[in-house]
C-alpha cells in the first residue's frame, strides 16, 4: 500500500466539517481561558473562555476537566491557525432561550446567577442566555448601590422576551411584593395586641425606628422607646440590630410597637419610693423660668419650684442650677393619679441662726422703748397739765356759784330796808 493511499485513507477515516455544524468532542485539554477538545476532525478544536460562558473572568479549569464530552457548534472550519473555532455557550444560549420563551409565555419563575452589575442595573445568565434586570426592578425598595448582588443567585420573572434583538428582560420586584404581600396576610393572622416579637431594625429615624417583623414593618415610635427621655434614637439602635418589642396597636397594616413594658414601669413603686418625706437625688432634665425638672430616675421627673430652691431668693432655677447638675432634694409632695411629684432644696438647707437674730430683736424692742419713753412722759405731763386745767375749770364754776348765793342773800334784805323807809315816811 502506498503512503498516498494511507493519506487517503486516512482522510476518508475522518469526518468532514461545515461552519454551523453541531458536533460533539472530548476534552483533551483545559487552561484557564481556552478548552481543547477531540471532535474527531483532522484539526482539534478550540472553545475560548467567551464562547463558553459568560462569566467574566472565569477560570475554565475550575468549570471543565479531561474527558468531559461536550457539544459545540463550529464558528470556523478554520480559525487561520489551522484550528477549528467551537462554541459551546451558542448552543447552551439557544437551548436557554427555548426556556426562556417558555418560561415567559407561562409566567414561571427563573433563578440566575449575577454575572454583572452595570449601571442602570444588574445582568444574570440562565444557561447562557444573558438576562437584564432594571435597577427599578432589582427590589421592592430603591437601592443605589447594587453590588450586593454580584455572584448571588436571584429568582424572577421574564417581562419582555426578544432573543433577536437580544433583549430578555426580568423582573424581581413583583416577586418581592407577591412574597411580602402573602408574608403580611399569615403575620396579621398570628399576631395581636399586647404580642411580644421579636424584629430586626430596618432603618432608624429622628422620630423612631422601624423594625421587620417579618412582612409587615412595624414603628417603634421615639416616645415607646423607654420610660426615660430619648433624644436620639440613633443612638440607641442600629439596623440590623434583633429588638424584642410588644405591639401597643394594629392599624389595618399599621403596626405600634413599644419597649415600656409594663413590668419595668418606673411608677409602680414609685409612691413608696418618693413617699413625701423621703430625701432622693436626682439630675437637673430641663428649666423653666418657674422652675427646675430633675429626673429622678428615667421615666420619673419631679418639679423643683423656684421658691424651693434655696431660703435666699432665687430669680431663675439657672442663676443657681445647670442641667445634667446631680441635686439632693426632699419630697414635699406626691400625686400618683396625675403622676406629679414635688420637690424642695430649701427644706434641706439649716435654718438660719437665732441667737443673733433675738439679739436683734432685742435691740429693736430696745430702741423702740427708748423712743416710745419720751413720747409717753410728755403724754403724761399733757395729762397733768390736762388735770390741773381741769380742776381750775372746776373751782371757776364754784366761785361763780358762791357769788350768786352770796347776791341772792344781799336782795331780800336791801329790799325789807327799802320797804321800811317807805313805811315811815
Amino acid at each position: 500500500m502506498s503512503e498516498m493511499n494511507f493519506e487517503q485513507m486516512l482522510e476518508e477515516s475522518l469526518k468532514t466539517i461545515h461552519n454551523g455544524e453541531i458536533v460533539e468532542g472530548t476534552v483533551i485539554g483545559v487552561k484557564e481561558d481556552e478548552i481543547i477538545l477531540n471532535i474527531g476532525y483532522k484539526a482539534d478544536g478550540i472553545v475560548t473562555r467567551s464562547e463558553y460562558t459568560n462569566v467574566p473572568d472565569a477560570d475554565l479549569t475550575q468549570m471543565v476537566n479531561v474527558g468531559d464530552q461536550m457539544e459545540v457548534k463550529v464558528l470556523k472550519v478554520n480559525d487561520g491557525d489551522g484550528q477549528v473555532s467551537l462554541s459551546y455557550k451558542a448552543i447552551a444560549a439557544e437551548r436557554g432561550n427555548e426556556k426562556l420563551e417558555a418560561a415567559f409565555n407561562e409566567g414561571t419563575v427563573i433563578t440566575a446567577p449575577v454575572v454583572q452589575v452595570l449601571n442602570g442595573g444588574i445582568s444574570a445568565v440562565f444557561e447562557e442566555s444573558r438576562i437584564f434586570i432594571p435597577a427599578s426592578l432589582v427590589s421592592d425598595t430603591y437601592e443605589k448601590d447594587l453590588s450586593k448582588y454580584a455572584g448571588q443567585e436571584i429568582s424572577f420573572r421574564i417581562i419582555e422576551f426578544n432573543p433577536k434583538r437580544r433583549r430578555i428582560i426580568g423582573d424581581r420586584k413583583q416577586l418581592l411584593i407577591a412574597e411580602k404581600e402573602q408574608k403580611a396576610k399569615e403575620l396579621l393572622e398570628r399576631i395581636a395586641v399586647g404580642d411580644v416579637i421579636e424584629g430586626i431594625v430596618k432603618n432608624v429615624t429622628d422620630f423612631g425606628a422601624f423594625v421587620d417583623l417579618g412582612g409587615l414593618d412595624g414603628l417603634l415610635h421615639i416616645s415607646e422607646m423607654s420610660w426615660g427621655r430619648v433624644e436620639n434614637p440613633k443612638k440607641l439602635f442600629k439596623s440590623g440590630e434583633k429588638l424584642r418589642v410588644f405591639i401597643k396597636d394594629i392599624n389595618d397594616k399599621r403596626i405600634a410597637l413599644s419597649l415600656k413594658f409594663d413590668e419595668t414601669n418606673p411608677w409602680l413603686n414609685a409612691e413608696e419610693k418618693y413617699a413625701v418625706g423621703n430625701v432622693v437625688k436626682g439630675k437637673i432634665a430641663r428649666m423653666t423660668d418657674f422652675g427646675a425638672f430633675v429626673e429622678l430616675e428615667p421615666g420619673v421627673d419631679a418639679l423643683l419650684h423656684v421658691s424651693q430652691i434655696s431660703r435666699a431668693h432665687v430669680e431663675k432655677p439657672s442663676d443657681v442650677l445647670k442641667t445634667g447638675q446631680e441635686v439632693e432634694v426632699k419630697i414635699i409632695a406626691f400625686n400618683p393619679e396625675s403622676k406629679k411629684i414635688s420637690l424642695s432644696m430649701k427644706a434641706l438647707e439649716a435654718p438660719a441662726e437665732k441667737e443673733p437674730a433675738a439679739k436683734e430683736d432685742a435691740e429693736t424692742v430696745y430702741s423702740d422703748s427708748e423712743e416710745k419713753a419720751v413720747p409717753a412722759a410728755e403724754a403724761a405731763e399733757e395729762t397733768a397739765e390736762a388735770a390741773e386745767n381741769v380742776a381750775e375749770a372746776v373751782e371757776e364754776p364754784a366761785e361763780a356759784v358762791e357769788t350768786a348765793e352770796a347776791d341772792t342773800d344781799n336782795e331780800p334784805a336791801e329790799a325789807a330796808e327799802e320797804n321800811t323807809e317807805t313805811t315811815e315816811a
